[in-house]
């Protein structure tokens, strides 16, 4: 046992036992209305004859109520309650004790004296409790360097909201100083929660904030929709204050509300949409005792494929990356994890043909995931043969083994850039769309696309290059002050692809209904405020123009291409659009030998087959 909790029962102990002879003695002085002279020397005698029994018997019933085992620093109701019942049993214990050893006698102390023991030796006992945490906190208040306290604003009288303030006035590690509680609830304003009162709704946070000179905001209202949670963060990111809040319902529900479980405040709080929801469990069944094959598995969407289709018991997983750095991290990530899982993690190229081929006859995977691509927009536009060569020849060449091999079923990660695209990737993507579509008509295998917009947190996203420049005090570049763009998350992002495959009966290009474009510039500047920082004063905005290939803003759909629904409102279905596959597939076999050439002008030819692709100034 830790030296330091040993002494502290030890403390305990001793101060129970004494508090027994006290409120034993208590008990015949309010008797006799606390005149010591006036206590008959025949009852002090019974007392002194049965006290130490008593007081054994008193550690006993304590330590069966784990008084002695409860960390007191956080006692709540249930600590209470144990007090209150290991003090009746006591007094009722003491008070056989006192029959038993005076059975000669019909009354051997004033009949007055058992309850008046029981609620003396309750007093006592709750005072020796509390009076530790109650002196902590009343130090906490008044206490220490109050010059390096944050003071700290909770937005939520809840359970959450309780929470947070209980743990920073009883931590010793928790340098926060809490001046208020904003609520909505109108019951709730004037009241107090641990001594804090509740001094407003939402519309009086800046003004709460700039009075009380508040550092630091905390968002304790784990149940609060997207929405709501945007809502409030618009208000608080005004105030210039650091932004924390709990990350959802489940925290909780699970007891886990506290200091480490707030996170910072961040740009998927500014989304102002619920997270696209999706039943795994109920839809995961077909990767369960199936092989599944991913490429591009270390990268931000295939890693996040290779996490949730681990949890659902594949036969086998096999992992395909051409970057050594990001093929391992997955890899000890999932070992570590599921050290069951039966997986397989290789570096290779998709645009190795028999690479390619000879994976597929080893492994004879039953469904694909093929996430490998080159996605940043501006690197390929310098780079655009290398855009082609991946993107289209390596999906090529993946399909072709999927197809040979009797492979169930293809998925293939898109982009809504591949709708009128304006830069080679995008157009590079279209190209790959073509292929999934014409395999599919001419193969026993199941080929579908996905397509979705921006993803959070992916490489490459505008957002940890915004939080970059504000860590380094800007300027913070955007490229237009138009421009928008559709976003999501990475678990959204996955969760559609998975759910693609379950839908997939071949052909299909399943697209997101993504709610509301985003714009950059309301972006860049709402993280600024969210860090503290004043736009264009703190931190500067400055406007680089388009970079070559970008658009103001990207389209989900094309023109010829109609929507279909699914059982998932948001999930949508694009129609094929009708093309020439012969024709198609002789330029494939052109476009393979001629980029192999390094062009000048493969941007041209890959415009003869892609109509849509408007090639840019560069």
């Amino acid at each position: 046992m830790n030296a330091k909790i040993l002494i502290r029962r030890i403390y305990l102990i001793c101060y129970d036992i004494a508090s027994v002879a006290l409120a034993s003695y208590c008990a015949l002085l309010l008797r006799f209305d606390f005149h010591p002279n006036n206590v008959p020397p025949q009852y002090l005698t019974v007392l002194w004859e049965t006290i130490w029994i008593s007081m054994f018997a008193t550690v006993v019933i304590f330590g069966v109520f784990r008084l002695y085992s409860s960390l007191w620093t956080y006692a709540g109701l249930t600590e209470m309650m144990y007090m209150i019942s290991a003090c009746v049993v006591d007094a009722v214990v003491n008070t056989v004790i006192i029959l038993l050893n005076h059975r000669e006698q019909a009354f051997p102390l004033p009949r007055s004296f058992y309850m008046l023991y029981g609620v003396f030796l309750l007093t006592f006992t709750i005072c020796g409790r509390f009076s530790y945490r109650g002196l902590r906190a009343l130090y906490g208040r008044v206490g220490g360097d109050r010059s390096a306290r944050k003071n700290v604003l909770i937005i939520g009288a809840g359970a959450a909201g309780s929470s947070l303030i209980k743990e920073i006035l009883n931590s010793r590690h928790v340098n926060k100083n809490v001046v208020g509680v904003i609520d909505d609830n109108p019951g709730k304003q004037g009241t107090f929660i641990h001594g804090i009162r509740v001094i407003g709704t939402r519309a009086d946070i800046q003004e709460c904030a700039a009075a009380l000179e508040v550092d630091e905001i905390m968002i304790a209202l784990p149940s609060a929709s997207a929405k709501e949670i945007r809502d409030i963060v618009d208000i608080c990111k005004e105030t210039g204050c650091e932004l924390k809040r709990l990350p959802g319902i489940y925290q909780l529900v699970n007891g886990e509300v506290s200091i480490s479980n707030l996170k910072e405040v961040d740009a998927n709080d500014l989304l102002g949409r619920d997270p696209v929801k999706v039943d795994l469990d109920s839809i995961m069944g077909y990767v369960s005792g199936q092989v599944i094959l991913i490429t591009g598995g270390g990268g931000s969407i295939g890693s996040e494929l290779c996490r949730q289709v681990a949890q659902h018991q594949p036969k086998q997983l096999i992992i395909i990356d051409i970057y050594e750095n990001n093929a391992y991290s997955i890899q000890q990530e999932l070992k570590m994890k599921y050290p069951q899982l039966n997986l397989v993690v290789l570096i290779a190229s998709v645009r190795n043909t028999k690479r390619m081929d000879d994976i597929f006859a080893m492994y004879h995977p039953d469904i694909v995931y093929h996430a490998a691509a080159h996605k940043h927009v501006p690197l390929m536009e310098d780079s655009p043969n290398e855009a082609v060569k991946n993107n289209v020849l390596g999906t090529w060449k993946v399909v072709q083994a999927a197809d040979k091999h009797h492979v169930r079923r293809f998925v293939m990660i898109s982009t809504d850039k591949a709708v009128n695209p304006t830069n080679i990737m995008g157009a590079s993507k279209r190209v790959c769309e073509m292929i999934i579509q014409t395999y599919n008509n001419r193969s026993a295998t199941e080929f579908v696309a996905v397509r979705f917009g921006n993803v959070l947190g992916s490489n490459g996203s505008v957002i940890p290059l915004f939080q970059k420049q504000i860590e380094q005090g800007g300027p913070v570049t955007v490229t237009h002050p138009d421009i928008i763009r559709y976003f999501m998350t990475i678990p959204e992002a996955v969760s559609l692809v998975l759910q693609a495959g379950a839908y997939a009966k071949g052909g299909e290009i399943f697209v997101l209904d993504m709610g509301e474009p985003v714009k950059i510039l309301d972006l860049a500047k709402n993280l600024i405020l969210l860090s503290g920082h004043k736009p264009n004063k703190d931190i500067m905005i400055e406007f680089t123009g388009l970079r070559p290939g970008e658009k103001l803003y990207e389209e989900m759909l094309m023109e010829e291409e109609g929507l279909q629904s699914t059982e998932n409102q948001l999930i949508h279905i694009g129609k094929p659009i009708e093309l020439d596959e012969e024709k198609f597939l002789a330029q494939l076999q052109q476009l393979k030998e001629y980029v192999e050439n390094e062009p000048d002008d493969i941007r041209s030819y890959i415009q003869d087959i892609v109509p849509t692709y408007s090639i840019q100034n560069r």
